[in-house]
């Protein structure tokens, strides 16, 4: 075995489908990091909205963005539905993954004033980029054993963080040494980096497709209908399934509410930090800092779990973020800011795989995809609830630091609703909603697939 494969090894990569289903994790976290957090939003308020009043542009962006999580929300759980009854997961994720790159290559073509331009890719490719996690993160639950699925997962989220991490790092040279690469100005090495999203998205894409074969289709007669009553009567009659699994059920609701205060911590902490005072450069380094911390402590965070199980390691993240947040409110300087982005990138990977993968074990195979949208819609639920409570406080207090105290809220109360979750028990249910439909308890290997290929 190559070094390679050993390293993958001791991070719970053990086969060949579960590596290829963990280097899509780094191939989309290219976009997150490039596009979503760093480059685009400079790009475009600086270039594609140049001549817009800076309101309007930053109004525009929310908009966009606000648009385009809605709408995966809204269609995850019906496709998600759809690709578990036609076999069509692998298909679905294809499309979605399509639709990102081909928009990621387009904001390449974005120059100055070209703001409509530019918001028409992103919100297309932020369409593209979370449908297709849906999908993936649904092939989880068919290519890991139970006892493999925090690993994997957490490993997943290691691999994004190296990634993005790398590509963003280059990109960053690129920025500030645009000469060194033959390009013009910062504007056009933003245009290069797009296209370097692009190919490294589609590239590392590769191997899941290869890899990992499609899931045999649940053989239910009634697919959901793609119109505006079958969507919102899909999205009622997945509710009322997933109520037959009471613990997920359980872990959402503590997602929901514990995912809020992370959520806000992601998108907020660099604006809080320009607040205070603290230099671009600083922000920079210290995102990058976090890119780094996330690598080696997500992998610690699935062997913890392995060992003594995943609610308790979840547990103390959310112990971590409530460090965060005092430390949030008493911050002053530059050191208080990396030291806030290091605690954060020691729980922040940890924490949403090992949200990922509990919810993984607790729902069945055979619905997997259709659960999976439904945690999509509750996700893209607290990319909204949070921030508006942070702006509420701020309103109400004047104050940025009072706001940032209001997190406690979200972590304490998931933490309480987490702390009644019975794994065990949802497991079983999981599990004995798989025997009555048919399912084997065994992945999705070659072998499988062509068990399913002779029916």
């Amino acid at each position: 075995m190559s070094a390679w494969g050993a390293l993958m090894s001791r991070m719970g990569l053990t086969r060949p489908e579960l590596r290829a289903w963990a280097w899509y994790d780094w191939a989309n976290s290219a976009y997150v990091t490039t596009v979503v957090a760093v480059v685009f939003p400079i790009y475009y308020k600086s270039v594609a909205a140049k001549g817009l009043p800076s309101d309007v542009a930053s109004s525009r962006f929310a908009l966009v963005t606000a648009l385009a999580l809605g709408t995966v929300a809204v269609l995850s759980p019906v496709l998600g539905a759809l690709s578990d009854r036609a076999g069509r997961l692998k298909t679905l994720l294809g499309m979605f993954l399509t639709l990102g790159v081909v928009s990621t290559v387009g904001l390449a073509l974005v120059g100055p004033g070209d703001w409509k331009w530019a918001l028409w890719c992103f919100g297309i490719g932020n369409v593209g980029l979370t449908g297709s996690i849906v999908f993936s993160d649904a092939l989880l639950r068919h290519v890991a054993r139970d006892e493999e699925l925090d690993r994997v997962s957490t490993a997943g989220y290691a691999l994004g963080y190296l990634g993005g991490g790398v590509l963003l790092a280059v990109q960053l040279v690129m920025l500030v040494k645009p000469a060194w690469f033959g390009l013009a100005d910062a504007a056009s090495a933003s245009r290069v980096a797009f296209l370097t999203v692009a190919v490294w998205w589609a590239a590392f894409s590769v191997p899941l497709f290869r890899r990992i074969p499609e899931p045999r289709p649940t053989g239910d007669a009634q697919v959901p209908r793609l119109s505006l009553g079958g969507v919102f009567a899909q999205l009622a009659e997945t509710f009322r399934a997933l109520r037959q699994y009471r613990e997920a059920l359980l872990l959402l609701v503590a997602y929901l509410l514990y995912s809020d205060g992370i959520g806000t911590i992601i998108r907020l902490s660099t604006l809080y930090g320009t607040e205070l005072g603290i230099g671009q450069g600083a922000l920079m380094g210290a995102l990058l800092m976090t890119q780094a911390v996330g690598v080696p402590c997500a992998v610690l965070f699935g062997r913890a779990a392995s060992r003594v199980g995943p609610k308790p390691a979840l547990m103390f993240s959310l112990a971590v973020y409530v460090v965060v947040t005092f430390l949030g409110y008493f911050m002053r300087s530059p050191v208080h800011f990396f030291a806030l982005a290091l605690l954060v990138g020691m729980v922040q990977g940890g924490s949403q795989a090992l949200s990922r993968s509990m919810f993984a074990q607790m729902i069945p195979r055979h619905r997997a995809a259709e659960m999976f949208g439904l945690f999509s819609v509750f996700e893209k639920v607290t990319a909204v609830a949070g921030p508006l409570v942070f702006a509420a406080t701020v309103e109400l207090t004047g104050s940025s630091r009072q706001a940032v105290l209001s997190l406690l809220v979200f972590f304490g109360s998931g933490a309480l609703v987490l702390w009644r979750v019975d794994v065990a028990e949802g497991k079983r249910a999981a599990r004995e909603s798989e025997a009555r439909a048919g399912w084997s308890q065994a992945p999705l290997t070659a072998q499988a697939a062509e068990a399913v290929r002779a029916e």
